[in-house]
């Protein structure tokens, strides 16, 4: 009876899991974690992603990105434009110039901003709208961020999401909660394990959906108990023009949509902010060029899937990712 007795009571103190979810940024978010009570509500989690939206969406006509964009000269940033701004030009430095956030002009006028276009740009205009791109025409001073030339503008949804999910990894952190995973539009963040077996958390690779693909070749599963996982493809959002489909991946420094063998890149990183930026590098440097690349960045792992010269489709990971192959 003693014995039953300590069983249950140890049963009765293991740490539950607990799920939350909801709509944000144009997609869905999801919270699973583990502790011995309810910590966090939905209504904190929405609250975080307004303020963040307030701040970094092109798609509320009051943020400050688009106060910054109207602006002649530039604005007092809050923190969150603060630390997404400075995170981007680190890895603008980091990319030679790959990340760029003062694409907006080029994304907009590719159609892939929140203002739509009814026709592409030709050469002529693609070259007239490079003189309006260069994060080197960005500056920070004082808490202000400034602009060169008025036709400046940026856009931070290749990085914004990562942050978003890294804001709320912080806030669960801050609860002292040891064990989730923060999901928002795919963009992943994970700490500790899964209870009660201790297992490290899964997480699931899948085939974009409109390629016709060998699940054993490309349908992964990873094992990971710390960091984030990005993916950014070019199989979701995409236009197409004369029967040809092109990439909302845009190169800044041709000004046209990236064009390369990739599909996808999957990015681990300590970090969501830092995955998010890079697997969008990667998606421009292309297969071996980003290999190369993530190989000589002991802070990154990278998965690729890409077609290859005969039409089909392969993948490739970097050595630091096949370790998260492994249980």
């Amino acid at each position: 009876m003693l014995i039953a007795l300590f069983v249950s009571a140890g049963f009765l103190h293991q740490p539950r899991k607990y799920v939350l979810s909801g709509d944000a940024q144009g997609t869905t978010w999801s919270i699973s974690y583990y502790a011995m009570d309810s910590l966090v509500t939905k209504g904190e989690i929405d609250s975080i992603l307004v303020s963040i939206d307030s701040s970094l969406s092109l798609y509320k006509p009051y943020s400050l990105i688009n106060q910054f964009n109207k602006a002649k000269k530039g604005l007092r940033m809050d923190r969150h434009l603060a630390n997404v701004v400075r995170k981007s030009l680190d890895t603008y430095a980091g990319s030679n110039g790959i990340f760029d956030i003062t694409v907006q002009p080029l994304v907009e006028a590719w159609g892939f901003s929140a203002g739509k276009t009814d026709h592409y740009p030709d050469s002529a205009e693609v070259r007239a709208i490079l003189q309006c791109v260069g994060s080197d025409q960005l500056e920070i001073s004082d808490g202000m961020l400034l602009k060169k030339k008025p036709c400046i503008r940026i856009d931070l949804d290749g990085i914004a999401q990562g942050y978003s999910v890294d804001v709320l990894a912080d806030f669960l952190g801050d609860k002292a909660i040891p064990d989730y995973i923060v999901e928002l539009g795919g963009e992943i963040r994970v700490k500790g394990r899964r209870k009660p077996g201790n297992e490290k958390m899964k997480i699931g690779i899948e085939a974009p959906g409109d390629y016709e693909f060998e699940p054993s070749v490309i349908q992964k599963i990873i094992h990971i108990d710390s960091g984030a996982v990005t993916t950014s493809g070019n199989y979701r959002k995409f236009h197409e023009s004369n029967g040809k489909k092109f990439s909302h991946t845009i190169d800044p420094h041709t000004g046209y949509p990236s064009q390369n063998e990739l599909i996808s890149v999957t990015v681990i990183a300590a970090d969501a902010i830092t995955a998010d930026a890079y697997d969008n590098v990667l998606m421009v440097m292309g297969l071996q060029q980003g290999l190369k690349f993530v190989e000589l960045r002991k802070d990154l792992a990278a998965y690729f899937i890409y077609r290859n010269s005969r039409g089909g489709i392969s993948d490739s990971a970097s050595s630091r990712f096949k370790i998260f192959f492994q249980p």
